[in-house]
């Protein structure tokens, strides 16, 4: 009978081991969603497919991207603000998500801040200020003297309202008192196509997607947004040495879980990301796109969100900018 009673008991206390190990599998146990709020083959994916892999490797489990394009970012954004707060669907934004929305729509169906918890800024890139080539300007200086002449008829192109590089023009505009007028495009493979025909004949841009056609001249590029050169570029000045002094504008990435995520998946992940942002081999295919990877504690991306916000919103204020 007491070896019976014995019995029971230690299976049971086998059993409460047993469930006890399942419940507490270390993270992750199973594949991850990176939710990426552009659509498939833009400039966005080629930092985040590459970025997945390397946190495939760490984490041992398959990261799989997601593109969930739309709304300037806002689907791809709810999507994730609604998703389990498990670690195992994650988000990478960038500054009009984060830090421009909020100013230029009426309404967007999450809160930068209150909807996500951060996990990392990751990484920052500059603009170009690129030119057609028949527009005879070399400098960022000359450029604006005859956008001064022209009176507003000189025009730019970006990749739509609210973009980094809408933003990254916004600002020179405001600091400058220089006008231009804003033609945006659905996209920035329609807004370079259009300024490779010298249809509009000023545009804002990524490296990684430009620098092929300034390297065979169908580009000029004659300045940086950012507060350094580009070692890709190393004779292109930026906008700050071209006469506009404190000039600094960037696209910059974070990456972000829905609220409430576990504490100590978010340090895992982080911690991860850390690494991979400090290996010398990333960092140099990096640069070569003109991509800075940065990494912050999730404290750190929560000081910069709000900051930046304060910056964006001033300029969207400023030009009266509204969403199309």
């Amino acid at each position: 009978m007491l070896k019976n009673i014995f019995r029971f008991f230690l299976t049971l206390f086998t059993l409460c081991q047993i469930t006890q190990a399942v419940a507490a599998d270390p993270y992750p146990n199973r594949p991850i969603k990176l939710v990426i709020p552009y659509p498939a083959g833009g400039g966005t994916d080629s930092f985040a497919r590459p970025l997945a892999l390397q946190l495939s490797t760490r984490l041992g489990q398959s990261v799989v991207v997601e593109n969930r394009g739309g709304a300037g970012g806002s689907i791809g954004m709810e999507s994730v603000s609604r998703a389990p707060a498990d670690g195992y669907t994650l988000l990478l934004a960038l500054t009009p998500q984060l830090a421009v929305n909020g100013a230029l729509y009426d309404k967007i169906p999450y809160d930068p801040i209150k909807s996500f918890s951060p996990v990392s800024l990751i990484a920052e890139a500059p603009y170009l200020l690129l030119v057609n080539p028949t527009l005879p300007v070399n400098t960022t200086k000359e450029l604006l003297t005859l956008a001064k002449a022209e009176n507003g008829k000189l025009t730019y192109a970006s990749s739509g309202s609210g973009s980094g590089a809408h933003m990254a023009a916004e600002l020179l505009i405001s600091m400058t008192g220089i006008p231009m007028t804003h033609v945006p495009y659905k996209g920035g493979g329609p807004a370079l196509s259009d300024v490779l025909a010298g249809h509009v004949k000023v545009l804002f841009a990524p490296a990684v997607s430009s620098l092929q056609y300034i390297q065979t001249g169908r580009l000029k590029a004659l300045a940086i947004t950012g507060d350094k050169r580009l070692s890709s570029l190393p004779n292109v000045p930026t906008i700050a040495e071209s006469g506009v002094p404190g000039y600094d504008s960037t696209v910059w990435y974070a990456m972000l879980a829905p609220a409430n995520t576990p504490r100590e998946v978010v340090a895992r992940i982080n911690a991860e990301l850390l690494q991979i942002l400090k290996d010398p081999s990333f960092k140099s295919m990096m640069s070569l796109n003109g991509i800075e990877p940065i990494g912050s504690s999730p404290e750190g991306l929560t000081s910069y969100i709000n900051k930046e916000t304060i910056k964006w919103s001033k300029v969207i204020k400023s030009a009266g900018i509204k969403a199309d």
